[in-house]
């Protein structure tokens, strides 16, 4: 591990091993057990909605989404990330995009739910792309977005809990990444500046089902803060909006 420059950048990462992403991915203890299961939860019933995957991945929350009767649309910066969804996903609408930019082909208060899931710290200006997010958002919409969990970050490589920095590392395949680590209230404050307000807070104790997958890591991370968490934020009600929105005139968009 290494600190690097004060950006990620916009170079898609995980181009380079979105095929063995997707097989670890697909039935992995922490994606498949952990992650995915807190983050549908918080989403609720979402039959009949307009979901957003923001960095979508290889499809696998989209597959899950479409299964529960949801209408997905979703993006991501790696092209062959967005192929692996179209085939994964065919009821979808998959689209090749950079949350550094603005998401051009969607109108405001377009979808019900946000799924942001594990990629806000790979973005360099996180309240532009929270805006961003919350602009497509319908005023009754949810946010659901998890991240890794900072005191996990904090104990695995050390330093200053409370500094914003970048660093680089080598996963265990060896895949090559680099991201931010910040300090949970560091996404608590751009989640506020961003116009949403925190509805629900889970710090990732994983589900008594995942018990059975892997005892040992169950056991470990249902007593310690050291894998991902998950928050479900809604669109504050007083700023942001076209009045015609707030009051719930959508005709149009």
């Amino acid at each position: 591990m290494s600190s690097v420059t004060d950006a990620v950048g916009s170079f898609p990462q995980y181009e380079v091993f979105a095929d063995d992403f997707l097989d670890h991915a697909q039935d992995g203890f922490y994606n498949a057990h952990y992650d995915r299961p807190a983050c549908l939860e918080l989403l609720g019933d979402v039959a009949g909605l307009h979901v957003l995957d923001a960095a979508c991945g290889p499809g696998l929350y989209a597959e899950e989404l479409t299964a529960r009767g949801a209408q997905v649309t979703g993006f991501d910066l790696s092209p062959r990330m967005v192929e692996l969804s179209r085939e994964r996903v065919p009821a979808g609408e998959f689209r090749v995009q950079n949350l550094a930019e603005p998401i051009s082909w969607l109108p405001d208060a377009s979808v019900d739910r946000v799924l942001f899931a594990l990629a806000l710290e790979y973005v360099d200006d996180r309240v532009a792309a929270l805006r961003e997010l919350r602009r497509v958002l319908r005023p009754d919409g949810a946010l659901v977005l998890s991240r890794q969990h900072p005191f996990g970050d904090w104990l695995r490589h050390g330093g200053n809990y409370f500094e914003d920095r970048v660093i680089e590392e080598v996963w265990s395949r060896g895949w090559r990444v680099r991201y931010w680590l910040t300090p949970l209230e560091r996404t608590c404050d751009e989640l506020r500046e961003a116009g949403f307000l925190i509805e629900q807070l889970r710090e990732g104790r994983p589900p008594a089902a995942a018990a059975e997958v892997d005892p040992e890591r169950h056991a470990r991370l249902d007593r310690e803060p050291i894998g991902f968490l998950a928050i479900r934020a809604v669109p504050s009600r007083t700023c942001g909006w076209p009045a015609e929105v707030r009051e719930g005139n959508h005709e149009g968009i």
